[in-house]
């Protein structure tokens, strides 16, 4: 098919919008799927995925439409909805010429609307605005478009109203793909460049790599070289999902694929690599993507005591290593290093892209490792200013260097939009400041609703913020946050301490002014998990030698008046 007629594109949404039902839709309607094989959600194929009931892996398919008696080959990417896998989305954003941009009738444009929109623009993508849900009783769509022309500079006219529960509007929305998407850019170069946009693990084949082909051909029997590592391939099986895998003898320009070849760890392949033949290889490789940014920090240990009684999951560390090792075959955005507790023994200092990532990769240790794991609470990371003009970056409390030598400790700052219901804006500020927030500034989306912007550390948002804002906002209240650079605080490492011996793995970094409140939280949850002994137990936490709050464990005694 000729690169006139093919059209790359991802479907963009923040969570329950409707993409993954969307897709579905787009699916049955291109004959891909007949009933029998329909199932709502068909793309999301993890147990997890299913039964959250939200997309965490993007997952591109290929389907045929007939738009004015000429068939368009259509390659597009179901693309996850969270803030956390705005890696996976940005992924999927370069590898497309346009992008769908999924709006829910009933909610209205949210905080990851705007950061997705602007993603895509950033890109240099074609956005088609899609108001979804319009089947609902509670559907306002001229509302909602006029937020999007509002918000997003797209015009209300311009947005397409579909029901991707019922099909309303879908035979609509493909023939405005054909007609408004751009198609591929011309070849800039005869030789092969392709651009590798995931990855996954087969235990019986290796790696599958997916890549989308920006320049050249390529086929089975080809030996590819990966232009970032320098290792070399052979091409054994090329396959496209239609939304099953098919076999094809080759990949032409602008088209979407996976390939096997006997590739045997992750280390051969990068995400954002470019792929290009080994006889005659490109001068020049595609620009990739930037390594992803992890934001949240903690340890994961194996479980003591060997095998958990009942549940067949396996505990100690080789076991872990595995099963960490294989998953970041099929996650690359995660980081691990190996770790070592007086308490917890030998385990990993893992790094993830926030807290459902975090919860996610924990989720899947579990289920496709098979090991039962603990883990620590979680921390940011902090860059250290020494007193030799020297800076290091530290991921755990107990890695802080001497007191003496540090002359300025820096936390992370993150961008904060949130889109919200204009009676909650009072409480929210308050809930910011509170957070050692900095106001910028205040913006009108509807006459219900606005949007806050505010500056934070983002030490104050991975524990309990989010859900603070849900409540406040009865669930109306949606946000999205960017790293934004470090900065200098009154910062002081806390030491907790049983019996005067320091146990590190409950030490914390904490603002001076919350450091009392935050130790006393800390010291009366472990009061009540400690034992009474024999003898007197003191739990205190100090800043340095100075003790700034106490909890006392006392003695068991025995009762001379019992009888």
């Amino acid at each position: 098919m000729s690169a006139a007629h093919i059209r790359n594109f991802s479907i963009i949404a923040p969570i329950d919008h409707g993409q993954s039902t969307l897709a579905d839709r787009l699916l049955q309607a291109t004959h891909a799927l007949s009933e029998r094989q329909a199932k709502a959600q068909f793309l999301d194929s993890m147990d997890l995925e299913r039964e959250r009931g939200i997309t965490l892996k993007a997952s591109a398919v290929t389907v045929l439409h007939n738009y004015q008696g000429e068939d368009y080959e259509l390659n597009f990417i179901d693309t996850p909805g969270h803030v956390d896998f705005a890696y996976e989305v940005s992924r999927a954003l370069s590898a497309c010429e346009g992008a769908v941009l999924v709006v829910d009738s009933t909610q209205g444009v949210q905080a990851q609307t705007v950061a997705n929109a602007y993603l895509a623009v950033s890109s240099g993508l074609e956005l088609i605005p899609v108001i979804n849900k319009i089947d609902l009783p509670a559907a306002s769509p001229d509302a909602v478009a006029m937020e999007i022309e509002h918000v997003l500079g797209l015009r209300a006219e311009d947005c397409l109203l579909v029901s991707a529960k019922s099909g309303q509007g879908i035979a609509e929305l493909l023939d405005m793909i054909c007609s408004r998407l751009p198609p591929p850019r011309p070849p800039v170069t005869s030789k092969l460049r392709a651009l590798v946009f995931d990855a996954k693990y087969d235990d019986y084949r290796g790696v599958v790599v997916y890549l989308r082909v920006f320049d050249g051909a390529l086929k089975t029997g080809d030996r590819i070289r990966m232009m970032g590592t320098g290792r070399t391939f052979l091409v054994s099986e090329i396959t496209r999902s239609t939304p099953f895998p098919e076999r094809v003898k080759d990949l032409g320009q602008a088209q979407v694929g996976a390939i096997v070849a006997s590739i045997r760890t992750l280390a051969d392949v990068r995400v954002g690599d470019t792929v290009t033949l080994d006889v005659d290889p490109a001068e020049e490789a595609l620009p990739g993507y930037e390594e992803p940014k992890q934001m949240v920090f903690c340890d994961f240990y194996p479980s003591s005591g060997g095998e958990t009684e009942g549940s067949g999951k396996r505990a100690d560390f080789e076991t872990l290593r595995e099963a960490v090792e294989k998953l970041h075959i099929n996650d690359a955005s995660f980081t691990f290093e190996v770790e070592h507790s007086e308490a917890l023994g030998f385990g990993f200092r893992c790094g993830f892209l926030g807290l459902l990532h975090m919860d996610i990769v924990q989720e899947r240790l579990e289920r496709e490792g098979g090991v039962e794991v603990v883990q620590t609470a979680p921390t940011v990371s902090y860059l250290i200013d020494l007193t030799d003009d020297t800076t290091v970056e530290i991921h755990n409390p107990a890695d802080l260097p001497d007191p003496a030598r540090i002359k300025d400790i820096r936390e992370p700052i993150v961008k904060l939009e949130i889109i919200c219901p204009t009676e909650n804006i009072g409480d929210l500020m308050r809930l910011c400041d509170g957070r050692r927030g900095k106001f910028i500034a205040q913006r009108f989306v509807s006459d219900t609703r606005q949007i806050l912007d505010y500056e934070l550390p983002l030490a104050e948002i991975i524990y309990d913020f989010y859900d603070k804002l849900k409540s406040i906002t009865r669930g109306y209240g949606t946000m999205d946050y960017d790293l934004i650079g470090y900065r200098a605080d009154r910062l002081v490492k806390v030491n907790i301490l049983v019996n005067n011996e320091p146990i590190e793995a409950l030490s914390l970094i904490c603002h001076r002014d919350l450091a009392e409140h935050r130790s006393r939280a800390i010291l009366t949850k472990l009061r009540k998990q400690i034992d009474r002994h024999q003898f007197e137990i003191a739990i205190q936490a100090a800043i340095g030698t100075r003790v700034i709050a106490r909890e006392s464990i006392s003695a068991l005694r025995k009762k001379v008046t019992a009888k």
